[in-house]
């Protein structure tokens, strides 16, 4: 029997200890705002894992867990069919988190006063990984050209040759790119010929858009040999609040320091549910994922018809993956302070400032759209009340 999937059904957050919605006053000054900004959906997590959920929480007992073959199996049997990669399980080092991961990646496979590359605008963890560490940070900054983001391969190039790794987004946030082959390999070949270390971000893989194929990094040539490719279902099943991910890394030389940090730090230890809940959204979520990716991107479409239509001083970059959009306020002639202070005091929005992405983010915003209709709909009709022109 076929599930129906309410992805239309509102959620009050608040009070739940919920980031999003009571993290609000902290960041925007106020609490009444449409929230839009963290990258977490907010949709109920797929029935299939909540029953698993249910199911584990049945045993009273929740101490130190272990992680059974089926978890590793689940992970592999995921990279295989959705990335045509068949990965093994010694190559999987567990993390709390993605983030965790490529932290662990710069502090134990460079030195301060290494080079690290990165793309902007580029999620801000990824280069704060580089600067908290004391390492040094090399950009590439992404050309915006017609309305889409392309790689600047000169620079690209140049950076390499000062580098000791390279943090990739695949796909891409904020700006939505999901990474063509020929990108991918022309990346990953320069990569090879300098010698660097790819720690390729992939945690939103698997929300992809009409009918692109998403190639994990790794899985290319001979680029596993010097790749730490980072997976979570947390982006694509809503579960970051139960952090579990894995690094794979094929390569033993990157492999054991990463993994001896791993069990100093004990970092490896993870949350039951996580566990379980991977292991279910691994081998049952794909029918709720697939019905998720239809609703996320007639939603991405919505937004960017409405916008286009309706707000020509404005405009915003079709995503081709994620549940992010990436929004150009530029025309508008504000600050980033002034442009802020319109959406949270005037629209009563929370978006994420693009400036936190980089210089290179400045005059843009980052709305997430992975919610129910009936709430864009509600922050489409405050941008028209913002921003209409005469």
């Amino acid at each position: 029997m076929m599930r129906i999937y309410a992805f239309d059904t509102v959620y009050d957050r608040k009070g739940t200890g919920c980031y999003k919605a009571d993290a609000l006053p902290m960041f925007f000054g106020k609490a009444d705002l449409l929230s839009l900004w963290v990258a977490d959906m907010d949709f109920a997590i797929a029935p299939e894992i909540r029953e698993a959920l249910e199911q584990r929480l049945r045993h009273p007992v929740l101490g130190y867990n272990l992680r059974l073959p089926e978890y590793y199996q689940a992970i592999i049997n995921w990279v295989a069919k959705r990335y045509k990669w068949r990965i093994e399980r010694d190559w999987i080092i567990n993390t709390p988190g993605i983030v965790t991961g490529f932290n662990t990646a710069v502090v134990t496979l460079t030195q301060p006063g290494d080079g690290i590359l990165v793309q902007t605008p580029v999620y801000d963890p990824i280069f704060t990984a580089v600067t908290d560490h004391k390492r040094k940070l090399l950009t590439n900054p992404l050309i915006l050209r017609d309305g889409r983001y392309e790689i600047d391969f000169a620079d690209f190039e140049a950076k390499l040759m000062q580098s000791k790794m390279f943090i990739l987004c695949s796909p891409h946030n904020p700006v939505g790119r999901v990474w063509t082959l020929d990108e991918l390999l022309r990346m990953g070949r320069l990569c090879r010929q300098y010698n660097v270390v790819v720690v390729s971000d992939e945690i939103h893989a698997d929300i992809i858009y009409d009918g692109r194929e998403f190639v994990s990094f790794g899985s290319l040539e001979d680029f596993a040999s010097f790749t730490i490719a980072c997976y979570s279902p947390s982006k694509s099943f809503n579960l970051a609040g139960l952090c579990t991910s894995a690094l794979v890394i094929p390569s033993e030389q990157l492999r054991k320091p990463v993994a001896d940090y791993v069990q100093t730090m004990h970092l490896y230890l993870g949350n039951t549910f996580g566990i379980t809940a991977l292991v279910a959204a691994y081998t049952q979520g794909e029918p709720w994922l697939q019905a998720l990716i239809s609703y996320l991107q007639s939603n991405r479409d919505y937004l960017c018809s409405f916008i286009e239509q309706n707000l020509p001083n404005l405009s915003v970059l079709r995503p081709e993956g994620t549940f992010l959009a990436w929004m150009d306020f530029r025309q508008l002639g504000l600050s980033d302070e002034e442009l802020q202070s319109v959406l949270v005091n005037k629209a009563g929005l929370a978006l994420s400032p693009g400036i936190m992405y980089g210089t290179e983010g400045s005059g843009f915003m980052r709305l997430n759209f992975g919610l129910p209709r009936s709430i864009l709909e509600q922050a489409c009709a405050r941008l028209y009340d913002t921003f209409k022109q005469g």
